[in-house]
């Protein structure tokens, strides 16, 4: 028996991934796109139910690249207030030395949901630490996504340079590098899925070139390749990891990254932000993905990603909201906005456009993480769908809709749906109290701030 059809009839605007479509709808059957409907006409396709989209705004579901769930627990915390990178982690690392189980489950539960609500399908977390009690947590993670019912790509973080061996993080988070291995191998073949459709995906991320030795670089690579996963780090955030990687290492940060094996097409980046003209040459030569996170890049002070040039140069460019504790909202679609004004100021309002931070947000973040079935509505892509509501007060009186969706401010879907399913109806989490949700991690984040130690 076949999957019945349903077409989402006449929206007020479509955005493909790929360009923008005011027309007739999408249909789909099954958890397959099968045919984008156009302006004026009927479905190609018998129609077995539609829902009438006149006043809303689709695009394929957002994606995003780069997390780290836990720091939900530490949002706007005084003591890390107005600081730079480096302060900012060290002041930082003394509370989430104290994590614990329970709070990476809410953590991440809370918020791949608040990512979900603001129209992501696909979601990232780079979770590197694992204090003692905490060697599972990947396995905490997978579990909690799985109550949400998106798509997820974990990494397996590490740090293995503490503070004794010139690091920044305390000894007490980091582990050894044969844990960090054998941890690695277990997770990927435990929970990696590398089907089109899978729902977990598990890829390698040592925390940063300042928190983990290079035989872990080198070794991370050489794993990951055998395995056929992605790798993922920070670097060329700042100016003040630029110079840490020149005191060790005597090289800038992208020599050091290639002396480790990672300069490759398996890699992608969080920031990027400060490179030469000839290292984004390189970047985009080996075709490295690019993690772009415009509100933690100001929030910071840590400068502006070359998103265009490196784009240009051949890199894959997707957009993400980075850790909460240096962004301090997980949202999407407002991230697209941040990345809009913030790329304005670099290249100006001719050719940072809503559909090009849009398509950085979905089909971008889709190629960084190596998911070829999401991140476009096209006939035979996986039915991830985010749906906006134009029927606010700040949408009213607009002349484009999709570019209403950026400046004008969306922050939240009407409906969102994963392989062909309704995940989200009228703002509401299906199977999750949200409510509920607040109020365990509310508890939690207060008592892991309670236990700082300076």
């Amino acid at each position: 028996m076949k999957n019945p059809t349903l077409w989402l009839k006449s929206p007020a605007a479509v955005f493909t991934g790929n360009s923008l479509q005011s027309g007739g709808g999408v249909v789909i059957q099954g958890d397959k796109i099968v045919e984008l409907v156009k302006s004026g006409q009927q479905p190609q396709l018998p129609i077995d139910t539609f829902i009438d989209c006149h006043n809303w705004v689709l695009t394929p579901g957002l994606i995003n690249t780069h997390h780290h769930f836990y720091q939900t627990l530490t949002r706007c915390v005084p003591g890390a207030l107005n600081k730079p990178l480096f302060p900012w982690l060290k002041y930082l690392y003394q509370i989430w030395k104290n994590l614990d189980e329970e709070m990476v489950y809410t953590a991440t539960q809370l918020a791949g949901l608040e990512l979900m609500l603001s129209g992501a399908t696909c979601i990232a977390d780079h979770h590197y630490v694992f204090p003692k009690g905490l060697e599972n947590a990947i396995d905490i993670q997978v579990e909690a996504i799985q109550t949400l019912g998106c798509r997820a790509t974990l990494t397996r973080g590490s740090m293995s340079l503490g503070e004794s061996a010139g690091g920044l993080p305390p000894d007490s988070v980091i582990q050894s590098e044969d844990t960090i291995l054998a941890d690695s191998q277990r997770l990927i073949d435990r929970y990696h899925d590398r089907k089109a459709d899978s729902k977990i995906q598990i890829a390698l991320a040592p925390c940063s070139p300042f928190s983990v030795s290079t035989s872990l670089m080198q070794n991370t690579a050489q794993l990951a390749k055998q395995n056929d996963v992605l790798m993922h780090t920070h670097l060329a955030e700042t100016e003040d990891e630029n110079n840490f990687c020149q005191v060790k290492y005597g090289m800038r940060p992208l020599d050091y990254l290639e002396s480790c094996g990672w300069l490759n097409s398996q890699t992608w980046l969080a920031h990027g932000i400060h490179f030469t003209q000839q290292e984004i040459l390189r970047l985009g030569q080996a075709k490295v993905g690019i993690a772009h996170c415009p509100s933690s890049n100001m929030l910071l002070a840590s400068g502006i990603c070359p998103t265009v040039e490196l784009e240009q140069a051949g890199c894959r460019i997707g957009l993400a909201v980075d850790g909460s504790a240096s962004n301090d909202c997980s949202n999407m679609i407002q991230e697209a906005r941040q990345s809009l004004l913030q790329q304005r100021l670099r290249y100006g309002a001719q050719v940072i456009t809503a559909e090009r931070v849009l398509g950085y947000a979905t089909r971008g973040s889709a190629n960084v993480l190596n998911r070829p079935a999401l991140g476009q509505l096209a006939v035979g892509m996986q039915a991830d769908l985010a749906v906006f509501d134009l029927n606010h007060l700040r949408f009213s009186g607009v002349g484009s809709p999709l570019d209403a969706l950026i400046t004008c401010g969306a922050h939240e879907v009407t409906k969102l749906m994963i392989a062909g399913q309704w995940i989200i109806e009228d703002s509401q989490h299906k199977h999750m109290a949200q409510t509920d949700l607040i109020s365990r991690h509310q508890k939690l984040a207060h008592k892991l701030q309670n236990q700082i130690s300076i």
